[in-house]
């Protein structure tokens, strides 16, 4: 019942699916960058190139782009990004074998995403009331994980229907949309930061030690999730014959794991604090990947493959309620930009340094991916006592 009356307050259902239409361009972007460009003939080094661009623009971006909102509100900043990014997947669209064009227009369409996801996070305690903003937060976190299953599957589907090309021009247009619902939302309209404390400076949200301290270790969460991708396009290829549909399915299932657990979170009425679930969840991440050091049968791997998942989901819906806590008055959205570019920066490290070590052992892959969150999650330990609002309950709630 918490999430019938979660959607049927106002202002949420619409809030929530012109965000998710809005937000499935970053869960197609890589992919049809590479598709693009490979049509065009382009060489793997340049595809390559044009897909970090995307990548380092959009982690550097978003906290600017969440540092406008915070100070100017969020439709102006929704709408004009979403234009400036949309010229960017157009500039991709009409000349992928470009050595010049591809890598630019990749980079303007990162710098310039839209900030649906800090917008949204900012606006949940405007409109629903504060015993639902857990099962809010969760319900955000579960859209997530079908975003990253959605777009890989829109691109596929426009790309055999159509064309790659056909599927950035889809790209620039759902980003469009998505801003228009959203930045023409009554809440979105009327929202506004509180004033910035005058000693929040060029740091922003990243004066405050428990939100710096926080990041860091959801950076090991991405860490983690970068890694086990690696593993499990590995592991596919090692298991051909046993896997029907190879690495997607086991991202896949890792997906709907993510997408039950953060369900289950929502409908439960935590008496512990936030603090406490978090760094708790963290550990949990961590001891629900070390199975993946057996690296069983494919049947069995796909069952730990959902079992991996539960806890990513439910750990980012805990954060997003401590982030709204600890960042300093008049910087929330910023603070949740930051939450995305560490997550990122910590999913690219994962990728890296796993993908050096699965040539050899894939067993070092999956201790890889293991390590990062347990890492993580010691550091939210060890930091929990700095878990603490850094404004009176009256601002949290009013920003």
């Amino acid at each position: 019942m918490g999430y019938l009356a979660l959607l049927r307050a106002p202002h949420v259902t619409r809030l929530l699916l012109g965000t998710l239409l809005g937000r499935l361009p970053a869960g197609m972007t890589a992919l049809v960058i590479a598709l693009a460009l490979r049509e065009a003939g382009t060489p793997y080094s340049r595809i390559g190139l044009a897909t970090a661009a995307y990548a380092i623009a959009a982690a550097i971006g978003g906290p600017v782009l969440g540092r406008i909102v915070d100070r100017t509100g969020q439709p102006r900043v929704l709408l004009v990004s979403a234009v400036v990014a949309g010229g960017g997947y157009a500039l991709l669209a009409l000349a992928p074998g470009s050595a010049w064009a591809a890598p630019i227009g990749a980079a303007v369409a990162g710098l310039a995403m839209p900030p649906l996801e800090p917008c949204l996070r900012s606006l949940w305690p405007e409109v629903v009331s504060e015993e639902q903003l857990d099962t809010a937060y969760a319900f955000d976190s579960a859209s997530q994980q079908l975003l990253y299953v959605a777009g890989p599957l829109a691109v596929a589907g426009i790309a055999a229907a159509a064309s790659p090309t056909a599927a950035l021009w889809t790209a620039a247009g759902l980003g469009l949309a998505g801003a228009l619902v959203v930045a023409t939302a009554a809440p979105a309209r009327a929202w506004r930061a509180p004033a910035r404390h005058a000693s929040s400076g060029l740091l922003g949200p990243l004066r405050s030690p428990g939100l710096v301290l926080l990041l860091l270790g959801l950076a090991g969460a991405g860490w983690a999730v970068g890694a086990q991708n690696v593993l499990f396009i590995a592991y596919a290829e090692r298991h051909e014959d046993g896997l029907p549909g190879g690495a997607g399915t086991l991202l896949a299932l890792a997906a709907l794991g993510g997408l039950v657990g953060a369900l289950g979170y929502g409908a439960v009425k935590w008496r512990s604090t936030t603090a406490t679930r978090t760094w708790v969840l963290a550990l949990a991440m961590a001891l629900s990947y070390l199975p993946l050091l057996l690296l069983p049968s494919p049947g069995a791997m796909a069952a730990l493959a959902l079992l991996s998942g539960i806890g990513l989901a439910p750990l980012l819906a805990a954060a997003f309620v401590l982030i709204a806590e600890l960042a300093p008055t008049g910087t929330v959205t910023e603070a949740f930009a930051w939450l995305i570019t560490l997550f990122a920066t910590g999913n690219a490290a994962g990728y890296a340094v796993s993908g050096a070590l699965a040539e050899s052992t894939l067993a070092g892959v999956a201790l890889c991916a293991a390590g990062g969150i347990a890492l993580g999650g010691v550091l939210l330990f060890g930091a929990r006592r700095l878990f603490h609002p850094m404004r009176s309950p009256a601002l949290v709630a009013a920003a």
